[in-house]
């Protein structure tokens, strides 16, 4: 926290987790430790970088007030992350009962014999946080895998690869066999499946020859005897007319 006879800041440092095409703010908390209406302007030495609202502004005896500062997207990361920007911030005795639209340049003068307290602030850029990974593998000795960064730079590989195959190959036997006896007891089941229906598709074809025998045995027989009766009537019949 940094403090002055009139404000208290806090943080003393503007810290931006620093991610590249992407707005980043953080925010500064100026508290008044006297009593009486304190005014205050935010300058930067990098103006088109950042926006802060608000740059100028009152703190009430014995308040708070918040300024958010946003940086805007930068392309590229910074070299080792480093940051020369720097904020000043300038607070000075307001008159009682003034606000917002009373706070004019000339205030913030020192030439003019104004007592104007200033605060520097630096900006420090942090990584952000990583996400937690989806994957979650243990190696032998019960830490995570992770590859390795040789000397020059360039990411090794190998460690991963190992390791990977590691925990392939240490998948259950028990659970390989299930699957397989799964696998066969399925197939065992389509194919007794399959044999049932052509089994009782047989037997029906089966059925219907033997009723399409059954009737020509039938109906062959009467109409044999019939014509045999109809030849030996006609037979006698020629004869006893001749005698």
């Amino acid at each position: 926290m940094s403090t002055g006879d009139l404000l208290s800041i806090e943080p003393q440092e503007l810290q931006f987790p620093f991610e590249p095409r992407k707005q980043i703010s953080c925010s500064l908390q100026l508290f008044n430790k006297t009593d009486n209406y304190v005014a205050f302007k935010v300058k930067t030495t990098n103006p088109k970088k950042y926006c802060v609202r608000p740059n100028t502004g009152l703190v009430m005896p014995r308040s708070s007030c918040d300024v958010i500062v946003t940086m805007q997207a930068q392309k590229e990361v910074p070299p080792d992350m480093q940051c020369k920007d720097k904020f000043l911030l300038q607070s000075v005795v307001a008159s009682p009962g003034a606000a917002a639209k009373d706070i004019t340049p000339e205030m913030f003068n020192k030439e003019s014999g104004h007592h104007v307290e200033e605060s520097k602030l630096r900006v420090v850029y942090v990584a952000p946080p990583r996400p937690p990974s989806p994957v979650h593998e243990g190696s032998e000795e019960g830490s995570s895998p992770r590859a390795s960064v040789s000397d020059n730079g360039n990411v090794n590989t190998s460690e991963f690869t190992t390791v990977t195959s590691r925990a392939y190959a240490a998948r259950p036997e028990s659970q390989d066999n299930s699957s397989e006896a799964s696998a066969l007891i399925s197939k065992l089941t389509e194919e007794k499946s399959s044999a049932i229906q052509q089994n009782n598709k047989l037997q029906q074809e089966l059925e219907l020859l033997r009723r399409e025998a059954n009737k020509s045995r039938g109906g062959g027989i009467p109409l044999i005897f019939v014509l045999l009766v109809g030849l030996i009537g006609i037979i006698l019949g020629y004869f006893l007319k001749k005698t």
